[in-house]
């Protein structure tokens, strides 16, 4: 009997030596629509980030591709569906501009054409609400502090969340000067 098993441990899977681990199989249609079927029941992905998912579990590219090809077919992969829902989901709970929503569509392998049209249901008005939004809630916290870091730490906020710099000032304009501070950054109280 082997060491694991009198231990009441498992053997390890694969054996990390030996034939076994150097004999490797490349995964079945099966297992790989599984590793599929599991990505996409813990959140909705991008065909490219699934599509590395399965090259990372040494699916061959035909049958990656293949099943890729299937799962979209039926409408398990919708590129559109997942960057419309991003984009909506970003910007209403993180606050993220235009900017930074396209920065992160780039990087979750979405095309840039279909990444333009589901940052289309993004106006400039939107944008500035938002970001007037969370400079307001932002100023609530550092209320005290000297009006020079203030702003800088409302622009800095904003800044991160992509917005542009005509957008940023609008929005800390607007926070600040609702609480009675004037431009110059002195209190008019």
């Amino acid at each position: 009997m082997s060491p694991a098993r009198r231990s009441g441990g498992r053997a390890p899977e694969p054996p990390a030596t030996g034939a076994a681990a150097e004999d490797r199989e490349p995964p079945t249609e099966e297992v790989a629509r599984a590793i599929l079927l599991r990505q996409l029941a813990a959140a909705p992905r991008s065909r490219s980030q699934l599509a590395g998912k399965l090259a990372s579990r040494d699916v061959p590219e035909e049958l990656a591709e293949a099943l890729l090809d299937r799962f979209e077919e039926v409408g398990l992969v919708d590129d559109a569906a997942y960057a419309e829902m991003l984009v909506r989901t970003r910007h209403e709970e993180r606050g993220l501009a235009r900017r930074a929503l396209a920065h992160e569509l780039r990087l979750k392998g979405v095309s840039p054409e279909v990444a333009e049209q589901a940052l289309e249901q993004i106006d400039d008005e939107d944008e500035v609400t938002t970001a007037v939004a969370l400079a307001v809630r932002k100023a609530r916290t550092t209320r005290g502090l000297d009006p020079v870091k203030r702003r800088r730490r409302l622009a800095g906020m904003l800044a991160r969340k992509g917005y542009p710099p005509g957008v940023v000032m609008r929005a800390v304009e607007e926070a600040l000067g609702g609480e009675g501070e004037d431009p110059g950054g002195e209190d008019l109280q």
